[in-house]
């Protein structure tokens, strides 16, 4: 019924191009692609974001040809105020961070995208959060009714049917001369559903998934052991993690490869990301850094992928900014089109370009906060902080409760040392922002830094109980255990968050941190000591967990061992005996 429906309402559209050049074989038909206008793409960071309705209300969805299904998270559907059900039996989802079962499901009786308006939509529901204020992510179910066409260099996708195609090539936007690439896509089961192919590595044959959900392409383990490379071989280099569905953050390096291959396009001496992960599904996820690249062709109906070369780094693991305009491209013609652009330099980091595109769009409509928002955060990773603080002002002035504009000009305030300015700007955010938006761990992390612990936990309380299966939730009740614990209430809860944090994630420093001021805190110092302990062979430099080691070792009359660790402490930060006294954490 879903598909169904879907289905008349998708190709109500006008045809998009004939191909004149289907081959010999397919001369005698006429090949036509009846395909959607462009549907904007937006590239914040890596995500691929797009703006759809649900019920009538703006919603943004992470595109992600990567999951089966589309899913929307339990924020998402409470600010939607959509009835859940349960999901089929047995259900499990399967991401980079691990899986979860519990999910429910929800139908959207009208969904929009772009002009199109759709009835009856399922989504999946899940705990998980997707960054960037999305709600959700849309998925295969949605996209395999027909093929799809993605250019995020120029920021749009189109959902484009073959008429009379047969096996005639359907890179539409080649010249007669231009040279494309082409692979065959895997046959899958309808539950299975993915863009699966093939490429090498180091020679290697592997199997990859197109996954526009994923910022980074990366490698397993296991696979780039098969190739060759493990993270203890030369010029490898620990990357920090990664997360996505699922409740673990994944580690992850960064490592040379002699080769990637795919089709006929072959590029040597290139890195990759290896994440901490052995898919039993695929060996490499091919994300959104290849889609900027590449202008790509989706054939669900032939199962074969084309695709070309735009120009610019294939995977975005570099930190520098060489341009990745291609010479004599068309230029854009209007400021939303120099906006898209202008976000799919900036994500390559192509500042420059980025920020011309962008400037361009903030003259031809100077009344769109957005377009100087965007150039805010290009020109701040330009290093142009004056001109971006510039920027920021001029978008709240234009509209003043701009969430994420107030967020930004915060976390500026904070690392000036303006908490005033930070508190005024958090406070006008609480107020404009969704009870259920993603943005209030943000909240809550910003307030804890200026030492408004009671703010900082009730957002914590928001944004938890709708977070229980996020990879971030161990961060979160990190933070709400620490918060409390400077105020000295809850102390039992305090507890309870910091021991779920560490059953998650052993490893944590800064987790151990906390639940030693929270020992400290209800007297049990002999606890706090072991925990200190812990916290500083992982991290030595913890001034916190010095200076908490110290009190404690004074109240059990270590005066001597105390003292050097409260000298520490002064040493690594020399205001922390004014900060912990703030909150009366004080020697006896």
């Amino acid at each position: 019924m879903f598909r169904r429906s879907r289905r008349r309402a998708c190709f109500s559209i006008a045809i998009l191009a004939t191909l004149g050049w289907c081959g010999a074989a397919n001369a005698a038909n006429k090949c036509e692609l009846q395909a959607s206008p462009e549907i904007p793409v937006t590239i914040s960071g890596l995500r691929a974001l797009i703006k759809t309705r649900i019920n009538g209300a703006e919603a943004t969805l992470v595109l992600d040809s990567g999951a089966f299904y589309s899913i929307l998270n339990r924020a998402g559907s409470s600010q939607y105020n959509l009835a859940l059900t349960s999901a089929p039996y047995g259900l499990t989802l399967v991401g980079v961070g691990g899986a979860t079962s519990d999910i429910a499901m929800t139908t959207v009786d009208d969904f929009g995208l772009a002009s199109a308006s759709f009835k009856k939509v399922q989504f999946l529901v899940t705990g998980s959060g997707f960054g960037n204020d999305a709600v959700g992510l849309l998925g295969q179910n949605f996209l395999r009714i027909a093929d799809v066409e993605y250019d995020f260099g120029h920021g749009f996708m189109k959902i484009v049917r073959p008429k009379g195609c047969g096996d005639a090539p359907l890179a539409y936007w080649t010249s007669p001369s231009q040279t494309f690439s082409m692979i065959d896509l895997e046959r899958l089961t309808q539950a299975d559903f993915m863009t699966v192919g093939s490429a090498f590595v180091n020679g290697q044959k592997m199997r990859v998934t197109f996954d526009t959900g994923a910022p980074d392409s990366f490698i397993t383990l296991a696979a780039a052991a098969r190739a060759g490379i493990t993270p203890e071989s030369p010029g490898v280099v620990a990357a920090g993690s990664i997360w996505g569905t699922g409740r673990r953050l994944v580690r992850s390096w960064i490592a040379p490869f002699a080769s990637f291959k795919i089709g006929s396009e072959e590029v040597q001496h290139t890195h990759l990301r290896i994440a901490a992960t052995d898919s039993t599904f695929s060996d490499m996820l091919i994300g959104a850094d290849f889609f900027l690249s590449h202008h790509v062709y989706v054939s669900n109906a032939q199962r074969k992928l084309y695709f070309t070369y735009n120009g610019g780094p294939v995977f975005d693991l570099s930190t520098s900014s060489a341009s990745a305009l291609q010479e004599g491209e068309a230029e854009p013609t209007n400021a939303a089109e120099f906006e898209r652009r202008g976000l799919a330099l900036d994500a390559r980091k192509d500042y420059s370009h980025a920020i011309a595109d962008l400037t361009r769009a903030c003259e031809l409509e100077p009344t769109n906060a957005t377009y100087f928002y965007n150039r805010a955060l290009a020109r701040s990773e330009n290093k142009q902080y004056q001109e971006a603080s510039e920027d920021l002002d001029q978008a709240l002035k234009l509209k003043p409760d701009y969430v994420e504009a107030l967020l930004r000009r915060a976390e500026v305030r904070v690392a000036n040392h303006d908490a005033a300015g930070a508190s005024t700007d958090l406070d006008l955010a609480d107020k404009a922002a969704a009870k259920e938006s993603e943005f209030r761990l943000r909240f809550a992390q910003l307030y804890s830094a200026i030492g408004h612990s009671q703010s900082a936990i009730d957002q914590y309380d928001s944004w938890i109980a709708n977070h229980d299966g996020d990879a971030r939730l161990a961060t979160a009740l990190n933070g709400r255990c620490w918060d409390r614990a400077l105020l000295g209430r809850e102390l039992d809860q305090a507890l309870a968050d910091c021991n779920r944090a560490i059953k998650q994630r052993r490893d944590a420093a800064a987790f151990l941190d906390s639940r030693g001021l929270v020992w400290l805190r209800r007297g049990e110092f002999a606890k706090a000591i072991a925990d200190y302990d812990a916290a500083l062979r992982l991290q030595p430099q913890l001034a916190w967990s010095h200076y908490g080691r110290g009190l404690s070792k004074l109240r059990l009359g270590k005066k001597a061992e105390a003292e050097v660790d409260i000298a520490a402490a002064s040493k690594i930060d020399a205001g922390i005996v004014g900060k912990a006294a703030n909150f009366g954490i004080a020697p006896p």
